[in-house]
């Protein structure tokens, strides 16, 4: 795995229907009703190189999905052509996509090293590994689970937070929306790519547009 597989997926072309998020590249297409996505998915799953590659569909009244990928690491370049594959039959469908529908909620735990049990959390969750430090719903129902590492230098030795995955286009709504409804920017020096929100109680969120924020980045 590394960063050259979802770096090509962002450069290239013919892939406006996609957003790519902490698992990896994402399009939700609109229906009209649960039978036209089945449909949909049924087109979808000819695609050649869609089957066998670990790819998550998933249908409801008004939308279909895919997820190419549970690890954004895992994109590689055929990726590329599967992407526009699957753009290409919904277009026959007369489908398009709506990309301030696609998101990715993630468990962030953060421990210092000597804390830190992630096969505890993999244990408890019955989430199955992804990477060195993620673990992934093996039914893919509920959101990742991500393991950080507090510095060393920090007091506290554990804490908890939620990263919101998001669409660069679509970031600074979702903040503004947060912020109305009674959230607080607690940070914002690394913005477009990560803002840093909290409720009234101070519970932390991050509003994430990476890796599609990297397209902001020259």
């Amino acid at each position: 795995m590394s960063d050259d597989g979802w770096q090509a997926f962002l450069a290239a072309d013919g892939l406006e229907d996609w957003a790519v998020l902490h698992g990896g590249a994402t399009a939700v297409f609109v229906t009209d009703s649960l039978g036209e996505a089945a449909r949909l998915a049924d087109a979808v799953a000819g695609v050649a190189g869609l089957a066998g590659s670990g790819a998550l569909l998933t249908m409801t009244d008004r939308t279909f999905s895919v997820r190419l990928t549970r690890d954004v690491r895992a994109l590689t370049a055929d990726h590329i052509d599967l992407a526009r594959g699957i753009s290409a039959v919904a277009r026959r469908f007369g489908i398009s996509a709506d990309t301030s529908k696609v998101q990715e909620v993630q468990l962030v735990v953060a421990a210092k090293a000597d804390a830190a049990n992630l096969p505890f959390w993999r244990a408890v969750l019955g989430y199955d590994a992804s990477g060195d430090r993620d673990g992934v719903d093996p039914i893919a129902h509920g959101s990742t689970m991500w393991l950080q590492e507090l510095d060393a230098k920090k007091a506290l030795r554990h804490a908890m937070h939620v990263d919101v995955s998001v669409p660069l286009e679509h970031a600074r709504a979702r903040v503004d929306a947060a912020v109305a409804a009674g959230g607080i920017i607690v940070a914002h020096d690394e913005a477009p790519e990560l803002w840093i929100l909290a409720d009234a109680a101070g519970n932390k969120v991050c509003i994430c547009a990476w890796p599609d924020g990297a397209k902001a980045e020259g």
